[in-house]
């Protein structure tokens, strides 16, 4: 058997991907909103897989890619050791765009001219069209200014031999270039973030008519091919599987059970920190609908009786981790037959784990989400979704047929509810705080707001405010909400609530939640960017 510590994520590259489906090679060059890109790629319907500046020419394969795009980067082409394309890139003869640093980089390396040092361009900017290219067609016209998002402090002020500007910006006068013949482009802007408003008809436009690309990826395909895999894979191997209140997991076992059935176990542990009713909704699915082996391991004391007197959050979720895995482990070993583990690892950390600016990590990405595999464990590794994103996961669970209520919910992380209580935990603080969540989000679903908010919660904060209720003086916790948009599940944005909608959801937690007497709602957004749902 293969040790886990091996970890089978080093390689990004999607085994489920047989080579009958067109595909596009994205080159990574640490750019915090590259795996943007390759959803940007999987909306047109095209495979897209992501590798590390350092791994690409081995990732061209026997079989070269229908297209490479090159990602943005923080680093500049002047700077000693600075990431940098492999000739073979270059040389494949397939249509090429370079983004930003991509661009920079392509310049560089074909003969071009790229200055450091200017005032660059950060944000919003106008780019204006000058001429006509390939790239553009169905996208931009002839002398349109558009809006697009810049990040550059570097900028080309020379083009190699063959290309020609079509996009000018204030700060860079080669802010869109093409050599149509050799179908060789790069853009200074990032198409690939939702503040460049045309950015996904760009990129679609790239890989479906420059590069031909069929646009035939769909779900139907990877759960026929992945169900056949998985019963190869296994033969009559047994498969244990962390079961979650997610929708990874969930969707994860369900893939695993149509291609085996009863060789597939699920382990549920209830490490206590889980939403109101959430362990009671995983084991009436899954062992009652679905008639799934199902172990329920009730460890909450186990869990509690270890966080008492912890504040620290990655302490916290260093013994979670160990705990979870050490309740996975003994509970696993107990079956004769247990031969592979389930993980619901998904594209993104799979990236992660692999980055252009850092090495593999070795993780167990399941229901806690935190903490390593033990050297003991001996299983081989089985991960279904490695190939998808969030948001392709929840599309495969409909797929699948598994309700929308599971479908739809918003990510909950493997700590739970412990890093939604900053300081010490309680069984008191815990009470409290599932109280006022399932109040919030009762609220937001009688709004009809649940599916258009990527994710709300409440957390209970290390502070104690003294107010008046009635007649009485008060000396209880503060509550904050938080709830935030997302289009692609790597990007936020606060909602913004109406002052009816939180004046009545704050009174209701303030009425009905005995230890609450103060609600804030937290307007938090982040930018374009990979981001944690905590």
């Amino acid at each position: 058997m293969a040790d886990l510590n091996e970890n089978p994520t080093e390689d990004p590259q999607d085994p489920a991907h047989d080579g009958s489906q067109d595909r596009v090679l994205i080159v990574d060059f640490g750019s915090q909103v590259t795996q943007l890109i390759a959803r940007r790629v999987r909306e047109a319907g095209v495979y897209s897989e992501i590798v590390p500046y350092d791994k690409a020419e081995a990732a061209l394969g026997p079989v070269l890619p229908k297209a490479i795009i090159l990602s943005g980067g923080p680093a500049s082409v002047h700077e000693s050791g600075t990431p940098q394309a492999p000739q073979a890139v270059f040389t494949a003869a397939v249509p090429l765009l370079g983004i930003c640093y991509g661009e920079q980089i392509m310049v560089s390396a074909l003969g071009g001219q790229v200055e450091p040092g200017h005032s660059g361009e950060f944000g919003r900017a106008e780019l204006q069209i000058i001429d006509e290219t390939p790239l553009f067609h169905g996208v931009f016209d002839e002398g349109e200014r558009a809006q697009v998002w810049m990040s550059h402090g570097d900028r080309v002020t020379k083009l190699p031999p063959g290309f020609r500007a079509v996009g000018v910006s204030t700060g860079a006068p080669f802010a869109a270039i093409a050599d149509d013949s050799r179908k060789l482009f790069g853009v200074q802007f990032h198409p690939e973030v939702v503040h460049t408003p045309k950015g996904s008809a760009l990129i679609a436009n790239f890989v479906r008519e420059i590069a031909g690309c069929a646009g035939s990826w769909t779900m139907a395909q990877f759960r026929e091919k992945e169900v056949a895999r998985i019963r190869d894979e296994v033969d009559e191997g047994g498969v244990v599987c962390g079961l979650s209140g997610g929708v990874d997991s969930a969707v994860a076992a369900l893939l695993i059970h149509e291609a085996i059935g009863e060789q597939l176990t699920c382990i549920f542990v209830d490490h206590g920190l889980l939403r109101e009713g959430e362990a009671t909704e995983v084991v009436d699915l899954f062992r009652g609908h679905y008639n799934i082996p199902l172990i329920h391991v009730d460890a909450s004391e186990r869990f509690l009786r270890a966080l008492e007197g912890i504040s620290d959050p990655e302490a916290k979720r260093k013994i979670i981790g160990r705990l979870f895995v050490e309740v996975f482990e003994e509970e696993s070993e107990k079956l004769d037959d247990a031969e592979f583990l389930a993980q619901g690892t998904l594209y993104p950390d799979v990236i992660e784990s692999v980055s252009a600016t850092g090495g593999p990590s070795v993780t167990i990405k399941s229901h806690h989400n935190v903490g390593g595999l033990p050297e003991t464990m001996k299983l081989k590794l089985i991960e279904p979704l490695r190939a998808l994103f969030k948001d392709e996961v929840r599309k495969l669970g409909r797929e699948l047929g598994l309700p929308d209520v599971f479908v739809g919910r918003h990510p909950f992380p493997g700590p739970g509810l412990a890093i939604r209580i900053p300081g010490e935990i309680t069984d008191e603080k815990l009470a409290i705080l599932r109280k006022a969540d399932t109040i919030y989000l009762d609220e937001i679903r009688k709004a009809g707001l649940y599916d258009t908010i990527w994710q709300a919660f409440a957390v209970l904060l290390p502070v104690r405010t003294v107010g008046v209720m009635g007649d009485a003086r008060t000396y209880d916790f503060v509550c904050a909400l938080r709830a935030v948009t997302a289009t692609d599940g790597m990007t936020a944005d606060y909602y913004g609530f109406s002052h009816e909608f939180l004046g009545h959801a704050a009174t209701r937690i303030i009425n009905e939640v005995r230890g609450i007497n103060r609600v804030v709602y937290d307007i938090t957004s982040k930018p374009p960017g990979t981001i944690e749902w905590e």
